[in-house]
């Protein structure tokens, strides 16, 4: 008596529309991954111990922290490119935005990342010289982590609002996504961008309640968009199967389904 099995279905080869909203979702991901734990742990006692460039508190979670913020930078930059083939058919100057608002992005936290490895530097430094000016290390130290703060507001403060003007207007006119994602992101914007004045004005802090409940709609944005586009990808009856293949129509034409 012999025995029949059912034949193997195999698995349908990723489309070109399909990796390139993986790689972007993972990339968007990788930017929560990254610097979540450098502003909250690794590099706590850098940015919030005022005598850490004369010794006090750990240096051990900055060099981490630094690869992390470069990561982080770097992984900005990788959606602008990725997504930046498919925006462009929808509106030319939105996905041309986008991608200068990511690499500014990029090269704020790059600042920031230099600002701190700058302090670790000195403090280094100190430790090997006997006699050295303690108010002149303390307020180059301060001068230091103050170029960091203000990275901080600019770059995760300000480029976001951009980059969800941009890519959140392209993202719900074409429905590549569901329409509540980029909802949340057109939403954030401002809030986010009302948060970044206020505290530029010294209303509250950047890290504080209110600051982190006007933050709260943009990182939904971004963190939502990072995940459907890894397990769900776009919608290809929305858009062209391969990304890579046609020019881009002219500036802001709509695209047929």
């Amino acid at each position: 008596m012999s025995i029949t099995t059912a034949p193997s279905r195999a698995r349908a080869p990723m489309t070109p529309l399909r990796k390139t909203a993986v790689i972007a979702g993972v990339l968007y991901l990788t930017t929560f991954v990254f610097s979540i734990p450098v502003k909250f742990w690794l590099w706590t006692d850098v940015l919030d111990n005022p005598d850490f460039v004369l010794g006090a508190g750990s240096e051990s979670g900055i060099a981490l922290g630094a690869i992390f913020e470069v990561i982080t930078a770097l992984a900005c930059i990788g959606t602008a490119v990725a997504l930046y083939s498919v925006v462009r058919r929808y509106s030319e100057r939105a996905a041309l935005g986008f991608v200068t608002a990511r690499v500014m992005e990029a090269a704020v936290i790059f600042v920031g990342v230099l600002s701190v490895l700058s302090v670790l530097t000195l403090r280094q430094d100190v430790a090997g010289t006997s006699g050295a000016d303690s108010a002149s290390l303390l307020t180059t130290g301060h001068a230091l982590i103050a170029i960091h703060d203000w990275t901080f507001l600019i770059g995760p403060g300000l480029f976001p609002v951009i980059n969800a003007l941009c890519l959140a207007t392209v993202m719900y006119r074409s429905r590549l996504v569901p329409r509540i994602i980029p909802t949340i992101g057109l939403i954030g914007a401002p809030l986010l961008l009302a948060a970044s004045i206020a505290t530029l004005f010294g209303v509250f802090d950047q890290i504080s309640g209110p600051s982190a409940l006007l933050t709260l709609p943009i990182a939904a944005w971004e963190f939502s968009l990072g995940i459907w586009m890894t397990f769900k990808g776009f919608k290809p009856s929305e858009t062209i199967e391969d990304p890579d293949l046609e020019t881009a129509p002219g500036a802001d034409a709509p695209i047929a389904a």
